[in-house]
């Protein structure tokens, strides 16, 4: 698991031409799921690595829908592209934090998308770390974000800069376009979890064929009293 890390300078890292390769492949493979979304009227953003850059052969295609749809039009639009999801699952970190449906193509590349209206610095969760939409990937742009070290990663021509997030969190906010609080929130959350480590998920739950997210959304609702009351005044 990666940590934050704490340095005084800001380093530029040069790629070679595997990582340039790597990306490319990356990028290519969220289009394909980016593409047809699109075409179905979604709009959606990969987020990560894939859209800042700095990109290894491990680094995951996570494409997101960053506001509530229906599922099944989602499933659809990809079923109609020919793409099948492996797995299905609803996941909730905590009783109050955003539940998310995950749609996994393949270990290493999935759709996420919210089950209830995220809060604002739950969409800037997205920016913070990078996001980059179809028009970005298309023109080649890498973007702006923060790594899992929370090192700061800003694209150069050759690669990318790096900077420490961690006592520069107002400048951070700045070049990002997001508030303090979510980069104040993140440098919390990263570092904490390097201290003890994971401390377990609120649900994971895989749903089995013929199962719609919302319907087990619902069903996940009756059975845990504190989802209702972790998401108060979020929930229809």
């Amino acid at each position: 698991m990666a940590k934050p890390v704490r340095v005084a300078d800001v380093r530029e890292i040069i790629y070679d031409e595997k990582r340039w390769k790597i990306l490319d492949e990356k990028r290519k493979r969220a289009l394909e799921l980016m593409l047809p979304l699109e075409t179905s009227g979604f709009s959606p953003i990969v987020h990560g690595s894939v859209a800042r850059g700095d990109v290894d052969k491990n680094s995951d295609v996570d494409v997101v829908i960053p506001y509530e749809v229906p599922s099944f039009k989602l499933e659809l639009a990809l079923l109609k592209a020919g793409l099948t999801p492996t797995k299905r699952e609803i996941v909730m970190a905590t009783p109050w934090q955003l539940p998310k449906a995950h749609l996994y193509l393949e270990d290493d590349r999935s759709v996420t998308f919210p089950l209830v209206k995220p809060r604002q610095t739950e969409l800037e969760f997205y920016w913070f770390g990078g996001a980059a939409g179809i028009d970005e990937l298309r023109k080649k742009i890498r973007v702006l974000g923060v790594d899992k070290r929370l090192m700061l990663i800003e694209p150069t021509e050759k690669g990318h800069l790096e900077s420490q997030v961690i006592g520069n969190e107002s400048t951070v906010a700045k070049k990002l376009g997001v508030s303090l609080e979510i980069v104040r929130e993140r440098v919390q959350v990263l570092t904490r979890r390097a201290e003890l480590g994971h401390t377990g998920i609120f649900i994971r739950r895989e749903l089995a064929p013929g199962e719609n997210f919302e319907g087990v959304f619902r069903e996940l609702m009756r059975k845990n009293p504190d989802m209702k009351i972790g998401l108060k005044g979020r929930l229809p």
